[in-house]
């Protein structure tokens, strides 16, 4: 049986410059909070904190006056950076330059859209890292839209400016726009904005190649990761012999009677050594 690790699978850029500042900091001080897990990869999580770093919620802040706490690829609100200030906390920020050009767009939005008393709409997973920093960008004002349901909560007599999550699927931000766009009245103001990372965006496409090339899929990546399931439902449309795992422990025997390849991918918060583990154990 040949087994095949799809090479463009792993971590995307702002996930590999969060790993590698925290790895950084580990090497000199032993230990690290971080703000929420730094990826929606468990195993990855545990590497981590068995090198010192220790997952952190917003609650525990108080507690670390002259700590150092790692921000994360997924951002932060303002919110945040205002919290750390005022306990003496040195943040290591990791955001993900994509996310922060996004911030700062969605923040000089936000100022425009109140001069014209008009909204900010986000497409995103509600309580998503990610949205939660975006949104801290308009004061907790912005609409968050993941179904065309929540298009009710728009004002539609209103400007509006949309932005994406930037790991959100672009097809379906196409049709959350069409949708939007066969509500709006005439000569109504909208723009709605491309900020979806092409590194997903491109993921997918690249991904397809793959998923065809072989007889079964493995798709590692961890439960609560959104590009995970969206890139794995995406591999199920092209080849219905794919199989979402965690890691190794979940692979089934039965899942490769008669077949003649097997291949291995992920999400971009997917480690290449968890690939490597699954490929080692498919061979045992």
């Amino acid at each position: 049986m040949e087994i095949r690790i799809d090479d463009n699978a792993g971590y995307c850029f702002g996930v590999v410059k969060a790993i590698g500042a925290a790895e950084e900091e580990l090497s000199h001080d032993g230990s690290l909070y971080c703000l929420g897990d730094i990826v929606h990869n468990s195993a990855e999580v545990e590497r981590l904190r068995n090198l010192g770093l220790e997952v952190i919620d917003h609650q525990r802040l108080p507690e670390l006056t002259g700590k150092k706490v790692l921000i994360r690829a997924h951002g932060e609100p303002p919110a945040t950076y205002r919290t750390a200030e005022q306990l003496g906390i040195r943040l290591i920020d990791a955001t993900c330059p994509i996310v922060l050009a996004l911030q700062q767009r969605i923040r000089k939005g936000y100022d425009e859209m109140r001069r014209v008393n008009g909204q900010i709409v986000i497409f995103g997973k509600p309580g998503h890292a990610e949205v939660v920093g975006l949104t801290g960008q308009t004061d907790g004002s912005a609409v968050i839209a993941s179904t065309p349901d929540d298009l009710d909560n728009i004002d539609f007599s209103r400007p509006v400016r949309l932005y994406s999550q930037t790991t959100k699927s672009r097809e379906e931000y196409q049709q959350l726009i069409a949708n939007i766009h066969s509500r709006l009245p005439q000569e109504a103001d909208f723009v709605a904005y491309d900020t979806i990372c092409n590194r997903v965006a491109n993921r997918a496409r690249e991904l397809e190649t793959f998923a065809r090339s072989v007889n079964v899929l493995l798709f590692v990546a961890g439960a609560n990761s959104s590009n995970g399931h969206y890139l794995y439902e995406y591999c199920r449309k092209v080849q219905p012999r794919t199989h979402f795992i965690a890691d190794a422990a979940d692979l089934q025997r039965e899942w490769f009677d008669g077949v003649h390849s097997v291949g291995i991918s992920g999400a971009t918060s997917t480690p290449r050594w968890l690939m490597e583990e699954v490929a080692e154990r498919l061979k045992q």
